[in-house]
């Protein structure tokens, strides 16, 4: 929970109980959907209630925490790829992140996008934090020659979404689908 200017940092049991809090409350709403229970969430976080509604004053802020923190984590990710991996492996390694990610959480995304406002700052926050980490990874990817020129981050991600899609029910087929995939982003000589 970041700090705005006039506030303490957390002490670092507050800190705790706010990172319980959100593990905890992904998988709830990946188990039982948005309205998954904020006692049982507590509960599981070993906490009370009021400790969560000290942290999250809303069932909206608690979700909109956890979609943050699981975008933040996304983008963190292609950060490092681009950083780290080799040029010519970047935007693979990315676009399975984005698959799995978009596989094993899918209901979880699914739950967030349909109870925060697409136009709300936090939704609009984290897609553009999404497309800039996308962005870093692409112009990696271009500047190596593996990806087109013209792909644009927005592409991207929906490529990756595609992926994700067609592979949900076959997960072992996702490389393979993700080569034929990167094989047209080539460009072409």
């Amino acid at each position: 929970m970041p700090t705005t200017a006039g506030q303490r940092p957390m002490r670092a049991d507050a800190r705790r109980n706010y990172e319980r809090l959100l593990t905890e409350a992904k998988g709830a709403f990946l188990e039982y959907g948005a309205d998954a229970s904020l006692e049982e969430i507590a509960r599981r976080a070993g906490v009370g209630i009021g400790t969560l509604y000290r942290h999250f004053p809303t069932r909206l802020a608690l979700q909109e925490a956890v979609y943050r923190e699981e975008m933040q984590q996304l983008a963190d990710r292609a950060y490092e790829l681009a950083a780290t991996a080799p040029a010519d492996e970047v935007l693979t390694a990315w676009m399975l992140t984005i698959a799995e990610y978009s596989r094993n959480k899918r209901g979880l995304a699914q739950t967030l996008k349909a109870v925060i406002d697409l136009h709300s700052n936090t939704f609009v926050q984290c897609h553009d934090q999404i497309e800039t980490a996308a962005g870093t990874v692409l112009a990696r990817a271009q500047q190596a020659g593996t990806a087109h020129p013209e792909l644009r981050p927005c592409d991207l991600l929906r490529l990756a979404h595609a992926l994700s899609v067609a592979s949900e029910r076959a997960p072992e087929d996702t490389e393979l689908l993700l080569s034929f995939m990167l094989d047209g982003l080539r460009p072409r000589s």
